[in-house]
């Protein structure tokens, strides 16, 4: 079985800078693998520990520096890995960014029976890299995903979070799942995983390499545009009321809202 797991770099710092765009500027800054991204490793390679005959590729799309996390991934036990990095894929929104995802992921691995993405990056939040994904290769998808329970017969069985609890759901693979956090706890790296991602060979993939033109990635490739980007202002502490009775409360709060 072929996994993919696309992992994203998240600056590891509140100390976000942007750029004329109002996209995040990544270069220099200290990143980490996305936490929900951790769990898709780690459930990546639950399947490898209990599957015969199952190699993981991790990719990450980002600028070149992002190397450093597919190397931690490998030091965890993914066999290998790659970056998808041009000048021409800066400023991609969720819909790029998929595109050019599934672009290398049909180019450079092929053939490949399961996707996994966390279901949200903590520097954007918007939960729809994951589905775009999907879109472009046509997999089925389900998001808010807890555990794979099992693969058998190309047929993958997932507990799924829902607002009242949580449902068992059955697809055909292939298809991408979206991790949500996990009941289980990422892996740390052992000695030999460290001495494997110092020697493994990290290939890096531009815009030719995909076969995408330059009118569907980056900036020229999103249909959204970022009009403004500011950190929300920090709002000050209520007022606590302790009224006698409930007429007592309704009316200290009918007071405060006419103010």
């Amino acid at each position: 079985m072929k996994i993919a797991v696309c992992v994203k770099q998240v600056p590891d710092t509140a100390d976000i800078k942007w750029t004329e765009n109002n996209t995040i500027q990544r270069e220099g800054l200290e990143s980490i693998i996305n936490p929900f991204d951790m769990y898709a490793l780690e459930t990546a390679l639950k399947l490898k520990d209990r599957e015969q005959n199952v190699n993981i590729t991790t990719l990450t799309m980002g600028p070149p520096q992002a190397e450093e996390i597919i190397r931690k991934a490998i030091s965890l036990g993914i066999d290998d890995g790659f970056v998808v990095t041009d000048k021409k894929f800066a400023g991609a929104d969720t819909a790029a960014t998929g595109r050019t995802l599934a672009a290398a992921i049909k180019e450079k691995i092929k053939e490949v029976d399961l996707i996994l993405c966390g279901q949200f990056a903590t520097d954007g939040d918007t939960a729809q890299t994951g589905p775009a994904i999907s879109v472009n290769l046509n997999y089925p998808v389900i998001t808010y995903v807890k555990e794979i329970l099992s693969v058998e017969n190309n047929i993958a069985t997932v507990k799924k979070e829902v607002e009242d609890g949580t449902e068992i759901l059955k697809v055909k693979l292939p298809a991408v799942l979206c991790m949500l956090k996990c009941d289980y706890e990422p892996r740390r790296p052992l000695i030999k995983g460290f001495k494997n991602a110092q020697k493994a060979e990290i290939k890096f993939y531009g815009l030719n390499d995909i076969g995408l033109e330059v009118e569907q990635v980056g900036i020229k490739g999103s249909p959204t545009y970022v009009s403004k980007a500011f950190r929300p202002e920090q709002k000050q502490g209520g007022e606590i009321f302790v009224p006698d009775n409930a007429d007592d409360a309704v009316n200290k709060i009918l007071e405060a809202l006419n103010g």
